[in-house]
């Protein structure tokens, strides 16, 4: 489809130079808006690995903690069930450049076991204690994970629009100012031609 060019007027020019103008102010603030987010997300992705590490051994030094109750106690099952459901899990958000990210904390209290001591042993103190470590890992792993995907998107869309700005929009504004440039210079020197002609005749009538 032919790129439909705007009349060449001067109004026209002066509004296509302040769309330029503001193309280009998009344009760089897009493109610093995706900096600061790559940066972001950047030092998020440091952080999961070193948590995927430590939740991955977290939870087999739990379950293998788990196992050895199992085998002193007999299933636990029954223990596990009279543990209460934990509740105290908060999320708040934090603003950067525009994304929502998010922020989870969990309610730090001291840990108190929740059975009878005739029930249990230290074998199931030391399962219980891990399995809380594994629970906070999980948390902040939560947290970090789904920043990261919202920092992605945000920067997938941001680059898109920059691109847009940049190979789409910028260019057309800069051919509509040149064609304008040019049809109004091209106005001007027959304007002014005709203006020469005129004033010949004039001259040559008079003598």
């Amino acid at each position: 489809m032919a790129n439909l060019r705007p009349s060449p007027t001067k109004g026209n020019l002066i509004a296509s130079k302040k769309s330029l103008e503001l193309a280009k102010l998009g344009y760089d603030l897009m493109d610093r808006k995706r900096n600061v987010l790559i940066r972001e997300m950047m030092n998020l992705v440091d952080k999961v690995k070193f948590l995927r590490e430590n939740i991955t051994e977290a939870y087999q030094e739990a379950y293998l903690a788990l196992q050895q109750a199992n085998i002193s106690l007999g299933v636990v099952n029954e223990i596990a069930n009279a543990i209460t459901v934990e509740e105290g899990i908060n999320i708040v958000y934090r603003s950067v450049m525009g994304v929502e990210i998010p922020m989870v904390t969990m309610h730090e209290t001291d840990v108190v076991l929740e059975y009878g001591f005739e029930e249990s042993n230290s074998r199931l103190d030391e399962a219980t204690l891990k399995y809380i470590v594994a629970k906070r890992l999980t948390v902040v792993l939560a947290e970090v994970d789904t920043s990261i995907y919202r920092l992605a998107r945000a920067i997938q869309k941001t680059q898109k629009r920059a691109n847009a700005l940049k190979n789409i929009v910028i260019p057309n504004l800069e051919g509509d100012i040149k064609y304008i440039s040019e049809a109004l210079e091209e106005k001007e020197r027959e304007g002014f031609i005709r203006l020469k002609v005129i004033k010949n005749q004039k001259q040559d009538s008079i003598q």
